[in-house]
């Protein structure tokens, strides 16, 4: 009998395995099973989005977290391969209140409790996730498990013991686990772009999604896209006319290899663009330090103030991690090779730095997402404020070779 034809208490009386979300304060959540049987840890984390679920599983952000979703209805729409933001699910797991028992949508393929058993990814459904998103806004960010099927019924000072045992946010790294095996390119004629590429830009890969490189694409920019142990030798010989890097999970302050790739770009004045790790990676390229907030932006309904213009933008976040650097006013840049530096964003929740903007030298990152494919898009001109830093640095750089053309000629 199929679901369309099937008494309403049937369905009713369709058995779904236990499942419990157990949190390292030992708070317990007890739901059924969604997506994949068994346990898996993580990070305990909610997000606000009220769409996009599906660009947020398969965000590489997400790695090694457990994911609450403060929306209550879920997988309503299905899912589809055109959203994906990478190759698979990054998410360690997936906590839900109300899953969709059926997809209804035109662009739907597939269930997204299916996609969840396919890629094996261990959820929960059936929890009170307001009650959940509240605790963690109080306690903090937390370690966690979610245990399901036979897992569940094990003892529970057993399941609270293996959530305490595992390693903590606060110092993973994480960016290599994530980032792409070997360098590919994409170019301007694959989205849309008519003629020849205006710039070349490297972008380092720290879990960087699809949409990032396809912003980039529509505006004529080609990407090389590079793992993150490239070293500055391999991506200076690509001659770029800027340098990117991407979002990305895990702890910056582990991101030593990938600050000293920035700061061999930025003394050789190319100019730059970054992006949530990426902004974090500036940060501590510039001297400040990084922190792990309570409990992290996570979300599409995030206001960021631009104080250059004193526009307020909704933006897309998700990160745990924040820039240490002064609120008001222009400073030095502890590494003072780098000149003058200011906050030009901050968050209007909470006031944590959602951007830097560098006045000496030809770089600027931002904390959120301007490539956000669920939207929302209040930030993408920040593709186009990169194509025009790139543009007047190309200019001033021919106008220097120029002048000393001329003063090599008088003599």
């Amino acid at each position: 009998m199929s679901d369309a034809t099937m008494p309403l208490e049937a369905l009713h009386e369709e058995v779904q395995s236990p499942a419990l979300l157990i949190l390292e304060d030992g708070r317990i959540f007890r739901g059924t099973s969604y997506g994949a049987e068994g346990t898996t840890l993580g990070e305990a984390v909610f997000t606000t989005g009220m769409t996009g679920y599906q660009e947020t599983l398969t965000d590489p952000s997400y790695a090694r977290q457990l994911i609450v979703q403060t929306a209550p209805h879920i997988g309503n729409t299905g899912i589809n391969a055109a959203d994906n933001e990478s190759s698979r699910i990054w998410a360690a797991g997936y906590v839900v209140r109300d899953a969709a028992r059926r997809p209804s949508n035109w662009r739907s393929e597939g269930t997204l409790d299916e996609e969840l058993i396919r890629q094996g990814v261990v959820g929960i459904q059936g929890v009170d996730t307001r009650a959940i998103t509240r605790h963690l806004r109080e306690r903090g960010a937390m370690k966690a498990g979610i245990f399901s099927g036979t897992d569940a019924l094990r003892p529970e000072p057993e399941l609270i013991a293996a959530v305490l045992a595992q390693p903590s946010m606060t110092g993973a790294r994480l960016a290599e686990e994530v980032s792409v095996d070997r360098p590919y390119v994409v170019e301007p004629s694959e989205h849309g772009w008519v003629g020849e590429p205006i710039f070349t830009i490297v972008a380092l890969d720290l879990g960087m999604k699809g949409m990032t490189p396809a912003r980039f694409a529509e505006r004529g920019v080609r990407m090389h896209v590079l793992p993150a142990d490239t070293s500055f030798e391999d991506a200076q010989a690509l001659n770029p006319d800027g340098v990117f890097i991407s979002n990305g999970p895990g702890d910056p302050a582990t991101a030593d290899r990938q600050v000293a790739f920035l700061r061999s770009f930025l003394a050789d004045g190319v100019p730059y663009f970054g992006i949530c790790f990426g902004n974090q990676i500036l940060g501590r390229a510039l001297g400040f330090g990084t922190y792990k907030l309570r409990y992290g932006h996570r979300g599409m309904n995030q206001p960021v103030m631009d104080r250059t213009t004193g526009k307020v933008e909704i933006t897309s976040q998700n990160h745990g991690f924040a820039v240490d650097a002064p609120l008001e006013g222009t400073t030095s840049a502890p590494e003072e090779r780098f000149g003058r530096v200011f906050v030009s964003h901050i968050s209007l929740n909470d006031q944590v730095v959602e951007g830097l903007s560098c006045l000496d030298i030809p770089a600027f990152s931002v904390q959120y997402h301007p490539e956000a494919a669920a939207g929302p898009h209040d930030a993408a001109y920040l593709f186009d404020r990169f194509i025009k830093l790139m543009d007047s640095y190309r200019g001033a750089a021919a106008r220097t070779e120029t002048a000393q053309n001329d003063t090599k000629g008088n003599k």
